[in-house]
């Protein structure tokens, strides 16, 4: 069973949940957005969470989004005012992950994502969803992930 992790990570934390996934048997991609965020961490949140508020897709560099030789993808967020970012919204709209067995790992800063869970559970309801805290500053809580 082929085993795929598309995830995007701005701070790190997504980079840290790859690391792990591959020594799982994961395979990993990871969404790279054609346009960064700001520099100034004020301003990289004032306009990714207002972004995300939003919906918004981010245009990616290269994105393969071709998952048919896969059985299970995960996808990794980082979670920005609420909701999964930007380019985790262009993943889910330009993959076809029909018959798919699909999770999420969300890393959040709080450690809970209850409307992005929310959010995704109208979508997605048979998926599990691990939501974790930091796991670059708290890597521990890697253990807690559900697939």
């Amino acid at each position: 069973m082929k085993k795929l992790f598309i995830y995007y990570s701005n701070t790190g934390n997504g980079d840290i949940v790859a690391n792990y996934l591959a020594g799982n048997g994961y395979e990993t991609r990871k969404a790279i957005p054609k346009k960064n965020l700001p520099k100034t961490f004020f301003f990289k949140i004032l306009f990714g969470g207002f972004m995300a508020g939003l919906n918004k897709k981010s245009k990616l560099a290269g994105y393969d989004n071709n998952v048919s030789d896969y059985d299970e993808i995960a996808i990794g967020s980082p979670i920005w005012n609420g909701k999964i970012s930007c380019p985790v919204n262009t993943v889910l709209a330009t993959t076809d992950l029909t018959g798919k067995k699909v999770s999420f790992i969300l890393y959040a800063g709080g450690g809970s994502a209850p409307k992005a869970e929310k959010n995704l559970r109208k979508k997605f309801p048979e998926a599990a969803i691990t939501v974790l805290k930091e796991p670059k500053r708290y890597p521990d809580t890697l253990s807690k992930i559900k697939l």
